[in-house]
């Protein structure tokens, strides 16, 4: 949405800060007008608009390092940078002001995690290759180990879909890392310090283009990896069930599926994904079909989602998920990132695509007639303080998902077959009374003796009376007295979470939120980089490193480009 139009559709009232419990951080600031005055004279902004922060962004022209304002104006947070030599951008940075303090509440110090005890570069390397986001490695200065680590397998494919951030299958070479190679990443990954990550994707590209993409998970598995997620369009698997059997025998745990509609009607498909929709549609429900009639039960559609292409699908999209929660664990929505083949979009088209965070929240909250509220959602942050808690109980480190508030957003919703209804989470459970219930048990625990341990395991009880749902209480007691899993299971079974992850682009990028970011490629060199710095930054420097000519590739391998033998029939 451009700038002019929320001036028309939106008040100029600013936010009443009053509303939220800000970290103090944000306080210094936004209540100091002599530092906004200044901050507004410097990137010449309007007198009426209020500073947030001032954070380091990149010039999408030159990519050097610049200093970006973030700022409220007209109901919405916009950034501006201004590059010496190519002068002045400005951008969305989230679509809804209130949403946005409301996620800055999540933005404390108890929320970060201190990095990797033993990263992969030093200073001196970080420094040479002009700090951050080029000089990746994972540095000292980052702030966070790695959540999910992901490798990519091959960058061809059997799509080329102009929203694709890897620029898969039109980069003129074929990348595609030897068995060696992945072992290498794998072990790599493994590693780290204090926390060796344990959830893998395997991503592209399309990975299942490669026949021995079952090796690879079995690699995994057997290396230390207990969550395997493969990235696919799902074509090979829709067409072929006994390949898809032979990832599930290997270990795979999770299928990571491209789904950006199951409307048949929606035209936009064709442009960016260049798929017929009715095709298109077809594929995704044979995966389903095929996931179901191989037993497998955790399959997450992942929706590119972009302004006037995909929107008013969100509600039919969740319908689905809930009507196939057999199979359909989560469901994560990705508003479009404008990176590698996306990087080509001209800026207006730019402004007419874009759509952030909170647009998707209320988007989804009006075609759910209310039923998911935009309050609904946390930041993907929120489950710090339940690791926390159980790391000082168990004195065992467990993954922080210490990202940036503002990078994504999360929410359940609970299927009740008894009354026909869908529940948020949060009719369920008082998830804020629980958050402080896990941060009192954590401070308790972390006081050192074993009676503090036993006096904060005690507290820990305290957060079954968070849970306002009776029949959902009474399932969690049937399974701490009775030990009840069967009906636990069925529950969970009923259970689908919803995401949304909004990585940066070289328009958006922020250094502040990338110097958390927990979502990292391991790559043949052996370095480790943040998603955000890879997409758009590291990405073409490593792949052309390890390239192979497209005709070399054939002529060695006697496989296309695309994977598939001539004349086979595909849906």
């Amino acid at each position: 949405m451009s700038k002019q139009v929320l001036e028309l559709a939106k008040p100029t009232r600013l936010v009443d800060l009053s509303r939220f419990n800000l970290p103090q951080r944000y306080k210094s600031t936004l209540l100091n007008e002599s530092w906004q005055n200044t901050v507004k004279r410097q990137f010449a902004l309007p007198e009426h608009v209020r500073v947030v922060k001032t954070s380091l962004s990149v010039c999408p022209v030159c990519n050097r390092r610049i200093p970006m304002v973030v700022y409220e104006e007209n109901g919405a947070i916009w950034l501006k940078k201004v590059c010496p030599e190519h002068g002045p951008f400005e951008d969305l940075y989230w679509g809804d002001a209130e949403m946005y303090y409301y996620f800055l509440q999540w933005d404390t110090p108890e929320y970060i995690a201190k990095g990797l005890a033993n990263p992969y570069t030093d200073l001196q390397f970080y420094q040479e290759a002009g700090s951050c986001p080029m000089g990746c490695g994972l540095c000292p200065v980052h702030k966070s180990d790695t959540v999910l680590a992901i490798i990519d397998v091959t960058n061809r494919c059997n799509m080329a879909c102009p929203v694709c951030f890897a620029n898969a299958g039109a980069a003129g070479y074929v990348y595609e890392p030897t068995l060696e190679q992945i072992e290498y990443m794998l072990r790599t990954l493994r590693a780290q310090r204090p926390w060796p990550p344990n959830a893998l994707q395997l991503s592209g590209g399309e990975p299942t283009l490669r026949d021995d993409l079952p090796e690879i998970v079995r690699m995994a598995k057997k290396l230390g990896f207990t969550h395997i997620e493969v990235n696919t369009n799902g074509i090979r698997l829709a067409n072929e069930p006994d390949y898809y059997r032979a990832l599930l025998d290997a270990g795979l745990s999770t299928l990571y599926l491209q789904f950006d509609t199951i409307d048949e009607n929606n035209e936009g498909v064709v442009r960016h994904r260049l798929y017929n929709p009715k095709a298109y549609a077809a594929v995704k429900r044979k995966v389903i079909e095929n996931a179901r009639m191989l037993g497998h039960r955790s399959i997450v559609p992942v929706v590119t989602l972009a302004k006037g292409y995909n929107d008013r699908d969100l509600g039919k999209i969740i319908d689905f998920a809930i009507q196939n929660r057999d199979v359909i664990r989560w469901v994560n929505i990705q508003p479009v990132s404008f990176a590698g083949r996306a990087r080509l979009y001209s800026k207006e088209e730019l402004r007419k695509l874009r759509i952030t965070i909170p647009d998707t929240l209320i988007e989804i909250e009006r075609q759910t007639n209310g039923l998911i509220s935009r309050w609904d959602w946390r930041p993907t942050n929120w489950p710090v303080a339940v690791a926390k808690m159980v790391e000082a109980l168990t004195d065992a480190p467990k993954p922080l998902f210490s990202m940036n508030p503002v990078c994504g957003a999360a929410t359940f919703v609970y299927y009740d077959e008894d009354e026909k209804r869908l529940y948020p989470i949060t009719k369920l459970v008082d998830v804020d009374s629980f958050e402080r219930i896990a941060w009192d048990v954590y401070r308790t625990a972390k006081r050192g003796r074993t009676v503090w341990k036993a006096i904060a395991a005690t507290k820990a009880m305290k957060l079954l009376r968070t849970v306002k749902h009776r029949k959902i209480r009474g399932l969690i007691q049937d399974f701490l007295v009775k030990k009840d899993y069967e009906s636990l299971g069925q529950f969970f079974f009923n259970i689908v979470g919803l995401g949304i992850m909004h990585f940066m682009d070289v328009m958006n990028f922020d250094v502040e939120r990338i110097q958390r970011c927990d979502i990292h490629y391991a790559t043949p060199d052996g370095r480790v980089i943040p998603f955000c710095t890879y997409n758009n930054f590291h990405r073409e420097r490593v792949e052309q490193s390890f390239r192979i000519d497209p005709k070399m590739w054939t002529k060695i391998t006697g496989v296309s480009l695309t994977g598939w033998k001539r004349g086979a029939r595909v849906l």
